[in-house]
């Protein structure tokens, strides 16, 4: 007696269903591996689910259907299944598992990394600059070409952010060519920018050299100007030049490419934005919005200015309500109250500052109660927070603001405005979505600075060869994820793991196969053919002498690589999954919001205990020893003497 299979649809409108459309391909048996006898497990969402009885013995209405044991077995002799003519597969996305699983899994993935960490620390054959002259030839047009006949794959990295500072961090370069492309030779803690900007916190105590973060890995002050993805080059231009302004130019030829430039300040087309306000995305940002916070200070207290002037001078603004521009305006506002206070006393009653948010409310990423206990805590330490209102252009001297349930449009003076409403694409993340076909159904041609690049469960970029994409500048396609720093940096280590375990990448997208390693002992594999998803005909599955896991998993999750996989080739089964930890937001008055998640639950916390988790984890999260010691001496040097007044 043998089973029978009945190949039915789990639709759920929230998952993408499997849909099938144009390849031609044959389903090979797969070997038996023993008899199942556990239950099957339940259909995750857009999946295909499947339905076994036995087929002499009818099942009971509401009763657990089982697969019937059946004796071991030699190879199957069974002839190939049939296959549907001009039929391709498309995989659904990967259903979440629950929090506390991949919790678990991410401490046991971070073992793993602490493993390769410790082999390079006691690696003291760090390479010299001998060793990257030897990494380049001459090309041509006058640019230097990366020599591909290097022993080691070429693993190119474009960024320093946390993605890409994570995955550098973790990769194994005993098996792989490291090459980072940036035109920042740091990491930066980019949470803590607004305390840089007021002096709680020193620039330098948020920075990691790029090679302190990996000594082994090429890095290379440049930025990549272009990518081709046919022929796996990428173009980079130095970030430095010479006196004469000549500026080297050179061809990077990789094995797998990293996109991980992150984003750049959005403007939205508002007039003035670029020529007079500040942002808050680098060290250089906050250098100069420090600067001019105390010569805003220094020139109200000259004489002879009149007392509208002064007002107008020392009108801070800024335009946004999330985390950056909240944490910013509490910590400004906290510079002021206590420290510039005590210096400048009588320009107390001039001062001001405003908060602007499009939205009803600011913090939307918070819970509704959160939300509400910032905006009360800016009222009572004196915020102006002024929502509903959208900024049409900004002026040297005053911007205009238009509320939007009346469209009444006010000029408001003003002597710093802070933009941050947040990012848009780079142009190398524009060009790209423009030059890979199958990106343009996750485009707006309309709105280019809102492109970013579609990834598939493994973080290939879709319709791409080889090609990865961290953070901000992507955009997993069944799984959208906020843009934050928690997110990038598990996605970079999560690559890294995978490349270390010898998973090579391939065309990235839903109709492809995971990444695939290949034992070297085989030889020459054709790959190509085995990344090629065929359809599963659970008919023909269901007539074999028995079933075994892998045919249930076949045809579970409609995935022929279950079944076409021979001995020594293995498919990568572990797509991304983010562990979020929750939020937390600093607003001032030394009180902060706390989002706490575990275990699919949310705490909120408010007040100085946020204050307290939120100074914990942001020093524990430091990426070194030494950044923790020198914030930990910054925030006890503010609190002793006060922050630093001096402007040079």
């Amino acid at each position: 007696m043998h089973a029978k299979l009945q190949h039915t649809t789990c639709r759920q409108p929230t998952a993408p269903a499997c849909t099938r459309t144009g390849v031609r391909a044959a389903v090979p048996a797969r070997l038996a591996h023993g008899p199942v006898s556990a239950p099957l497990p339940a259909a995750a969402p857009g999946r295909q689910r499947l339905v076994v009885a036995a087929a002499a013995t009818p099942t009971k209405e509401g009763a657990k259907p089982k697969a019937q044991p059946a004796a071991p077995a030699k190879h199957s002799s069974a002839a190939p299944a049939p296959v549907r003519e001009d039929e391709a597969i498309e995989l659904a996305w990967p259903a979440p598992r629950p929090w506390a699983e991949v919790f678990l899994s991410k401490v046991v993935d971070t073992v793993e990394d602490v493993g390769v960490i410790a082999r390079r620390t006691f690696n003291k054959s760090v390479p010299g600059i001998e060793a990257i002259d030897r990494l380049f030839r001459a090309g041509k047009g006058g640019r230097l070409q990366l020599k591909k006949e290097t022993q080691k794959p070429v693993v190119l990295v474009l960024g320093t952010g946390w993605g890409a500072h994570s995955l550098v961090k973790v990769i194994d370069v005993e098996q792989f060519e490291v090459v980072v492309v940036s035109p920042r030779n740091h990491f930066l803690f980019t949470p803590m920018l607004p305390s840089t900007a007021v002096g709680t916190v020193e620039f330098r105590s948020l920075l990691e050299p790029i090679r302190t973060s990996n000594p082994f890995a090429t890095y290379l002050e440049a930025s990549c100007e272009k990518i081709d993805p046919d022929k796996k080059v990428a173009y980079c231009t130095a970030a430095v030049a010479f006196e004469d302004g000549r500026r080297p130019q050179f061809e990077i030829e990789y094995d797998m490419v990293v996109v991980a430039v992150g984003e750049q300040p959005a403007t939205f087309g508002v007039p003035g934005v670029a020529e007079h306000c500040y942002f808050m995305k680098e060290v250089g940002d906050t250098v100069q919005l420090r600067q001019r916070i105390q010569q805003a200070f220094e020139l109200a207290a000259l004489p002879g200015s009149s007392e509208e002037e002064r007002r107008r001078v020392l009108h801070f603004v800024v335009v946004g309500g999330g985390p950056t521009g909240v944490e910013f305006a509490g910590t400004l506002n906290d510079f002021v109250r206590v420290d510039l206070a005590k210096k400048y006393p009588e320009l107390m009653p001039l001062v001001s500052v405003s908060l602007y948010q499009s939205a009803q409310s600011i913090l939307t990423q918070f819970s509704g109660s959160l939300q509400q206990r910032a905006i009360q805590n800016f009222k009572a330490t004196g915020v102006s927070v002024v929502l509903g209102v959208q900024v049409t252009e900004v002026q040297r001297d005053f911007i205009k603001i238009k509320s939007k349930a009346s469209d009444e449009v006010q000029n408001v003076p003003y002597g710093l405005c802070v933009w941050s409403t947040g990012n848009a694409a780079r142009p190398l993340v524009r060009d790209l979505v423009q030059a890979l076909p199958r990106q343009a159904k996750y485009s707006n041609p309309a709105r280019p600075a809102s492109s970013k690049l579609g990834v598939d469960p493994y973080l290939r970029v879709v319709g791409a060869r080889d090609m990865i994409a961290l953070g901000d500048c992507s955009m997993m396609l069944g799984n959208r994820l906020p843009a934050t720093a928690q997110v990038a940096g598990q996605q970079g280590a999560y690559v890294a793991r995978m490349v270390n375990r010898g998973y090579s990448m391939g065309l990235g997208g839903l109709d492809t196969s995971p990444p695939v390693k290949v034992d070297p002992a085989l030889g020459e594999v054709d790959t190509e053919g085995l990344r090629k998803l065929r359809p599963v005909d659970a008919a023909a599955i269901s007539q074999q002498p028995k079933l075994t896991e892998v045919d249930l998993k076949a045809v579970l999750n409609n995935d022929s690589t279950y079944l076409q996989a021979p001995a020594g080739v293995s498919y990568y089964r572990k797509p991304f999954e983010f562990l979020s930890l929750g939020i937390m937001a600093y607003v001032g008055n030394d009180k902060a919001l706390t989002q706490v998640e575990a275990f699919d639950t949310s705490l909120n916390v408010y007040g100085r205990l946020a204050f307290l988790l939120w100074r914990s984890v942001y020093i524990t999260k430091q990426v070194s020893f030494r950044n923790r010691v020198l914030i930990l001496f910054d925030w006890l040097k503010a609190r002793v003497f006060g922050r630093d007044l001096s402007q040079f």
